[in-house]
């Protein structure tokens, strides 16, 4: 299979392949991985999307999943966890059977709003989930993938069909779907090593990072605007993650970085313009320090 030309940008769609990325996206979709990847060679390339999560359940077949920089190998049954603006692209055994659900994670939020703690499991970050053969680290799977199978089967079925109130029955299957996933995933510890209920400061801070992290507020800025002071959010981010408000603000940059220095073509220069440096060498330094290496050096070792 001929390499595909990395691109300038690291594209953004609503859906992969569709032209365009304006107006407001689907709240759900759902559609079976053959349905698009066919029309591509299998192959999915990277990109990414603003404002949509997605869950890829692969039934049965190969994949080849490539998130934030990292590659992992998949056999089916397994599914992967994509939030919002994570890149990432896969490559598929011909014939693989699965399928792919994207929503608003605006609205996946606000279905588990009053359980916090499932988004703070499902969505924080991509995973890998296994039940079959899985490279090395795919998350072991708890239990059968029999309750995920019918609950992505049952999603779909009612995606397709157009019964009355459709997208109720949508959001109760959605929902179950998702308590079915986060009950597959490895349990977290209990005891002194235990991650704590997320905090509602916490999230909110979060949430203000990922809209404004190009523009590199100040953290004092943020806990204004949060309504409380930097101390106060400085003690809350290191209680539940432990690392300061900073520290994470610094991550994302860093993060959107590597992206960038992995998925496209674009120069370290450009790069750093993006991301709010007007000086090129300090933002080799803060990815240095970020990240282990140069960001040249890290391109280099992410394109190997």
């Amino acid at each position: 299979m001929p390499t595909r030309p990395v691109p300038s940008r690291l594209p953004t769609y609503q859906l992969y392949g569709d032209a365009g990325t304006s107006g407001v996206p689907e709240r759900l979709h759902v559609e079976t991985i053959s349905s698009r990847s066919r029309l591509h060679d299998w192959e999915i390339a990277p990109h990414r999307h603003e404002v949509l999560f997605q869950i890829l359940y692969i039934a049965s077949g190969q994949a080849e999943a490539q998130v934030d920089g990292r590659r992992q190998a998949l056999g089916g049954p397994a599914a992967v966890l994509v939030p919002a603006a994570a890149a990432h692209g896969f490559r598929f055994e011909p014939g693989v059977q699965g399928w792919v659900v994207t929503v608003q994670e605006a609205h996946v939020r606000q279905l588990l709003a009053s359980e916090p703690g499932l988004w703070a499991a499902l969505g924080q970050r991509p995973q890998a989930l296994g039940w079959g053969r899985a490279g090395p680290g795919c998350l072991r799977a708890q239990g059968l993938p029999n309750d995920v199978a019918a609950r992505v089967a049952e999603l779909a079925d009612e995606h397709a069909g157009h019964a009355r109130w459709r997208q109720a029955a949508l959001d109760a299957a959605l929902t179950r779907l998702l308590l079915a996933l986060a009950r597959a995933l490895p349990p977290v510890a209990e005891g002194p090593g235990a991650v704590p209920a997320p905090d509602g400061h916490l999230a909110r801070y979060r949430a203000l990072v990922e809209a404004r992290f190009r523009l590199q507020p100040s953290v004092a800025s943020l806990a204004d605007e949060l309504g409380i002071t930097p101390t106060q959010l400085n003690r809350i981010c290191r209680a539940q993650l432990g690392r300061g408000a900073l520290a994470l603000l610094h991550a994302r940059m860093a993060l959107e970085a590597q992206r960038q220095l992995a998925y496209t073509t674009q120069s370290v220069k450009h790069i750093a313009l993006d991301l709010g440096f007007a000086d090129p060498g300090y933002f080799t330094r803060f990815f240095q320090r970020e990240c282990g290496l140069s960001p040249t050096a890290w391109r280099r070792q992410a394109h190997r």
